[in-house]
């Protein structure tokens, strides 16, 4: 995930129209001469050795020959078409697309560097497109049809996808893939980036060490996994983690960690494994640290209890605009689950669990940032208090149309500073004075 923008890549390479009809021309008779099944039991050089070479002879028999970088653009297709997943092989093979997002068969977004733009990429036409998206949630062992309409897998990359089809979509089938990052992001990264400060990495860093339980905060794409891998990395070596995710996008480093993956329902409507049946099945497992992908149902009940019961230092992210409304969707959830439970006793469970709310925001300039991080303190009435420890204030933009503002320390001497000097880890005060302000 690109936490700023870097140079935009060169444009794609296009075909006419003629061009595009010597494509579609020339895989049909490609299709026509090679047996797929056996292409299938040959390994991936072989076989694009074959519809190279087939795709060269029949190139050499048009009337018209066609210049060098064409053709080679062409062979290109007709591979992607036959052994890969068509038009989106180009923009797989592009490291800064972190989202693929396709409207119909000829109108594609990505998002590149945290901005959306349109490609000149399109398929064929909708059955094309139906065709591709079979081929992907089949090799993984899932179907979409009219009657499973929808479906959300995961690559074997670890790239989220997430497809529609009509009746449901009524424009044609809509496909969304969210990538999956090789290269893990460090917090020195987002210090440099303007993400952080060195003062609030020392504060993360000592919250997790120290055991308190954290939560991520932030809208789609805000950077929350990437967060929520940095912050893994603070636990020590020698404690025993399980991870619990909905898409395995987790890379833990430390030699003792289970990593747990929920299931959906198979074709005839069973198995489906949720988070809250791996949630219930960890606490079995004697974790000393439990990290949940993102909360997003009745297993907030369980995580709370779990925090609240000894499993101190858990890491979770949720969806929410500001620190004050992931607390609120935490209750919200808790309320969905089905649970006749007070309010009051509710957020009493929310206000002893949480200690500390992270939250990003993915910005106009395409920059991810952290926007607050704020303690949890306790309840005063009804009512469950926060204190904010570091926030960042906008100024404006700059030439560029990049987002202008600092980092202020707001002087709050953290509640749980007491726990993290019990436990040996004493954050000296100055990082939470007035005094730390940096810009950019």
């Amino acid at each position: 995930m690109n936490i700023m923008p870097k140079a935009i890549n060169q444009p794609l390479p296009t075909l006419t129209p003629t061009e595009l009809g010597i494509k579609h021309q020339l895989f049909t008779q490609v299709l026509s001469l090679l047996d797929l099944s056996v292409l299938d039991r040959m390994d991936k050089d072989t076989a694009r050795k074959q519809i190279r070479d087939c795709c060269n002879n029949l190139l050499n028999e048009l009337p018209r020959p066609v210049n060098l970088e064409i053709r080679t653009l062409i062979t290109k297709l007709v591979l992607d078409e036959i052994l890969g997943l068509g038009p989106l092989e180009t923009l797989l093979a592009d490291p800064e697309v972190s989202d693929i997002l396709v409207n119909g068969h000829d109108n594609i977004f990505v998002e590149r560097c945290g901005k959306l733009e349109r490609v000149p990429v399109s398929f064929q036409d909708n059955h094309h497109l139906l065709n591709i998206i079979d081929r992907i949630v089949s090799s993984v062992g899932r179907r979409v049809d009219e009657s499973s309409p929808m479906v959300d897998a995961r690559l074997k990359d670890g790239s989220r996808v997430n497809a529609i089809i009509p009746p449901l979509a009524l424009d044609g089938p809509s496909l969304s893939i969210r990538r999956f990052t090789v290269d893990k992001l460090n917090a020195q990264q987002l210090i440099d980036y303007g993400s952080m400060t060195a003062d609030m990495d020392k504060l993360l860093s000592a919250a997790v060490t120290g055991k308190l339980n954290v939560l991520i905060s932030g809208g789609t794409g805000s950077g929350k996994t990437t967060m929520l891998n940095i912050l893994s990395g603070y636990i020590p070596r020698d404690e025993r983690i399980i991870t619990i995710e909905d898409s395995a996008e987790l890379q833990l480093q430390q030699p003792h960690t289970v990593r747990l993956e929920t299931r959906p329902t198979n074709i005839e409507g069973r198995g489906e494994v949720t988070q809250r049946d791996l949630v219930k099945n960890c606490l079995r497992m004697r974790p000393d640290r439990i990290v949940i992908g993102e909360v997003r149902g009745s297993e907030a009940i369980d995580m709370l209890s779990a925090m609240n019961t000894g499993h101190e230092g858990s890491l979770t992210t949720l969806h929410a605009n500001s620190p004050r409304d992931a607390l609120g969707r935490l209750e919200n959830m808790v309320c969905m689950g089905g649970f006749d439970m007070p309010v009051r006793n509710i957020r009493t469970q929310i206000a002893s669990a949480i200690d500390l709310v992270v939250q990003l925001q993915r910005q106009e300039d395409g920059r991810r940032r952290i926007t607050s991080i704020q303690e949890v303190t306790g309840m005063e009435g009804e009512v469950i208090t926060m204190s904010e420890l570091f926030t960042f204030e906008r100024e404006g933009r700059n030439e560029q149309g990049n987002i202008k503002g600092h980092y202020r320390a707001t002087g709050v001497i953290p509640v749980f500073q007491r726990k993290l000097v019990a436990k040996g880890i004493d954050l000296p005060h100055s990082i939470f004075g007035v005094s730390s302000m940096i810009h950019f």
